[in-house]
């Protein structure tokens, strides 16, 4: 019990290094990959790091939000007690779409968390006149100066959510996404994802991933009409995408949410579809449009993606066996356990309508037109990887021949190297742990880390050492209180003047800062205290 009391700090040491030992090399060791896909990369991998661009290849986008917003308007919506008017909210929003003939997806109207109301569109196809005069018509005291562009903190938050939902439901592992500013006061969203080139990413992220059922189906003039009748918000699950075995095409399995199941069961009912519906839908396309070029009645049920079509299919039934969808919905069951599919025409769309329906719609659309691209091919990622390995070698071994120059004694050279490499196995560990995408900047950082430890190993191990006899533990103890005070200065010094470049968006001197702050801190919590103890054992009488 004493030698545990005694060497706490070397098992605390040891733990850890047993905890990123499990984190870096045990797949689903302690956190497993929750993403529905996979990075090949990532899985082939002996490790489970995950590399960014600079370590990975892959590409980054930085690219603004559209729309503009009008701040600080209609206070009659806010009490003086702050208790929000939602009609007015409602009426204002309201006016605005129908002064603007814009979609309710395209204009937003929200209390901000300082109590103030702003009102924003989210087009190019409004002008800073026509929104004050909508504004106007709603009666609110507004004019041009009043508007500026861009949008809220709150839209691009959410925008923000959103993105890194997407990437992580399709599965592209290390993907990150966050927000930049300059200093005029402009921001941008910047995404990252490894393996993708720029092109497909422009792809995903110009997808708004609206997505709608609407009903196809015919009037009593004998023309049709579409109506939605459900919208992605109102989805509570998703399947993964499976392939039609009863035809062509795929469809995406989804459980509707239990308040909203009921009205559209109601609707299902009211339109036709559950009755003389049945069946009755034969529009097909060419593989990219559906034709809507047809002759009789059709009661079709259309799966649209930011107003495109992509495919169309009937309500089903097996009046055989009493069974199947429009059944349950003529019964009224349905409501019970609301699931249907909702059909794509390809798995390639199949797999954008399922992760456009986990993530959720983008609040608003980004300006892909002012995109910049910076993009990595793989080939010279894998050797910007190789090289870093290559120097992480270099470092440690000139630091360890440094080391056993210096002292040349094995009792202190070797403790202080194997506490220093410890140090990088955490840190490599925590990485792991958190999922954090390695870049260049990282392993600058990671360099950095072993330099700092082993300068700071150097101070105890002279300040222990270089007033003569040590066998004495109290001698020990004091000089080695003296030495943890010099490093534990030097460090709070480190985490100060590295802080601005750890939070504020300053690209890739990000990383670098805050894998040099949390070596400081593993150092003096854990590593340094851990090296005083090993000395202690080895240089004093037990």
């Amino acid at each position: 019990m004493s030698a545990i009391k005694d060497n706490w700090r070397v098992l605390l040491l040891a733990l850890f290094i047993g905890f990123a030992v499990v984190a870096l090399f045990i797949p689903g060791g302690i956190v497993a990959d929750d993403s529905l896909g996979g990075n090949e990369s990532v899985q082939s991998s002996p490790t489970n790091l995950e590399f960014g661009l600079g370590l990975e290849g892959g590409t980054r986008i930085r690219v603004p939000v559209t729309g503009m917003t009008a701040e600080d308007i209609a206070s009659d919506a806010v009490s003086d007690n702050g208790q929000v008017d939602e009609e007015r909210l409602e009426e204002l929003e309201s006016t605005l779409q129908n002064e603007l003939d814009l979609d309710p997806a395209d204009t937003n109207v929200n209390v901000q968390d300082d109590g103030t109301v702003t009102a924003e569109v989210f087009t190019d196809d409004v002008t800073e006149a026509e929104f004050a005069s909508a504004l106007q018509s709603a009666n609110v005291d507004a004019s041009e100066d009043d508007i500026r562009d861009g949008v809220t903190q709150q839209t691009r938050d959410q925008i923000i959510e959103t993105i890194q939902t997407k990437i992580n439901a399709a599965g592209l592992s290390g993907g990150t996404a966050y927000q930049s500013a300059t200093l005029g006061e402009d921001y941008y969203i910047v995404v990252e994802v490894p393996n993708m080139g720029a092109s497909e990413l422009r792809s995903l992220l110009s997808e708004r991933g609206v997505v709608e059922v609407q009903a196809y189906y015919p009037t009593e003039n004998g023309t049709h009409t579409n109506e939605t009748v459900l919208t992605g918000d109102r989805i509570a699950d998703i399947d993964p995408p499976e392939q039609n075995q009863r035809g062509d095409g795929y469809f995406v399995p989804v459980q509707v949410r239990e308040d909203a199941a009921p009205g559209f069961q109601q609707q299902m009912n009211d339109l036709g579809f559950t009755s003389e519906g049945v069946g009755q839908c034969s529009l097909r396309g060419d593989g990219e449009d559906i034709n809507f070029n047809h002759e009789g009645q059709q009661y079709c049920l259309l799966t649209v993606v930011d107003g495109e079509v992509i495919d169309a299919h009937s309500m089903g039934d097996d009046s055989r066996s009493g069974t199947g969808l429009a059944t349950s919905m003529r019964n009224g069951e349905w409501a019970n356990d609301p699931t249907f599919q909702m059909g794509a025409p390809d798995q390639e769309r199949a797999q954008s309508l399922s992760v456009n329906l986990r993530a959720g719609s983008l609040r608003a659309p980004l300006d892909m037109e002012n995109n910049q691209v910076y993009s990595i091919e793989a080939s010279h990622a894998e050797q910007f990887k190789e090289y870093s390995l290559l120097i992480g070698l270099l470092s440690v071994i000139t630091v360890s021949g440094v080391v056993y120059s210096r002292y040349t004694d094995t009792r202190v050279a070797l403790p202080m190297i194997v506490t220093a490499m410890a140090e990088v196995v955490i840190l490599l560990g925590f990485a792991a742990l958190i999922r954090m995408p390695l870049d260049l900047s990282h392993v600058a950082g990671f360099i950095a880390v072993v330099g700092t430890g082993v300068d700071d190993l150097v101070i105890i191990a002279d300040e222990v050492m270089d007033e003569g006899d040590v066998s004495s533990v109290r001698v020990f103890q004091s000089r080695f209180r003296k030495a943890f005070w010099v490093i534990g200065a030097a460090a709070a010094t480190t985490v100060v003047a590295l802080s601005p470049l750890a939070v504020l968006s300053l690209g890739d001197l990000k990383g670098f800062a805050i894998i040099t702050i949390l070596g400081v801190f593993i150092g003096v919590l854990i590593t340094r205290p851990a090296y005083g103890d090993i000395l202690r054992r080895l240089l004093t009488d037990r």
